[in-house]
């Protein structure tokens, strides 16, 4: 008879999948069009066949929950507080049967979207988050909005940045709660510091990556906010 040792079950392959969501924000809002302003935006899954994680929720829970399939969502993370990363972040979670975080700074503008509703936890610096064999950690990247945050993923050589850090720049600072100042400072001590080879998935637009960026930062702060 044989003695062959039974072969061991192929472990699931963690992945990043893109969704691009499309809506209106600032509906009704003084000084903005009567319908809004439209927006894509990148909703962001990392995950394998049967777990997966969420980051940001914008403009249409069904397409998120259609994306994630029969999958255990282990978690929605939000890079940061606006309208356009956080307005399906509660239906998301209830089709999905899982848990909203937000770093606590960015729960005043939360509010403008959901009222008294919270989300279910305080997103930290350096928190931690597992799918699969892979590990996300948490960056407080203050500046577009005071608690701001991105998650790195060091296994998958990639950082998911939020309105931080795009391709071509930083993001927008043109409320009184951001700042360019600090919105450089994290970018420099938290981005920066990445391996030059990481790649930067943004809330907007397309990917790019950290040596890329690097050169541009007298450019910069010489255009300024």
């Amino acid at each position: 008879m044989g003695t062959g040792r039974r072969k061991a079950e192929p472990v699931p392959q963690v992945h990043i999948e893109r969704i691009i969501t499309s809506g209106s924000i600032g509906v009704g809002r003084p000084g903005l069009p009567v319908d809004g302003i439209q927006l894509e935006n990148n909703v962001w899954l990392i995950g394998d066949s049967e777990r997966v994680l969420v980051i940001d929720a914008a403009h249409d829970a069904q397409a998120i929950a259609q994306a994630v399939g029969e999958r255990e969502t282990l978690g929605i993370l939000l890079t940061h507080g606006h309208e356009d990363h956080v307005n399906a972040a509660l239906e998301a979670a209830q089709l999905l049967d899982t848990h909203v975080y937000l770093h606590p700074e960015d729960l005043f503008i939360w509010s403008e979207t959901h009222g008294d509703a919270l989300p279910d936890f305080e997103l930290t610096h350096g928190a931690t988050f597992q799918v699969g064999d892979i590990e996300l950690s948490t960056r407080h990247t203050p500046g577009h909005t005071p608690g701001s945050v991105c998650f790195v993923a060091p296994a998958l050589n990639t950082v998911f940045s939020g309105d931080t850090l795009f391709q071509g720049g930083p993001g927008a600072t043109r409320w009184d709660y951001s700042s360019f100042p600090q919105i450089i400072t994290s970018i420099q001590e938290s981005l920066f510091t990445l391996p030059a080879a990481t790649v930067v998935q943004p809330g907007h637009g397309d990917h790019t990556v950290i040596e890329r960026e690097q050169p541009a930062l007298e450019s910069w702060l010489a255009r300024g906010q």
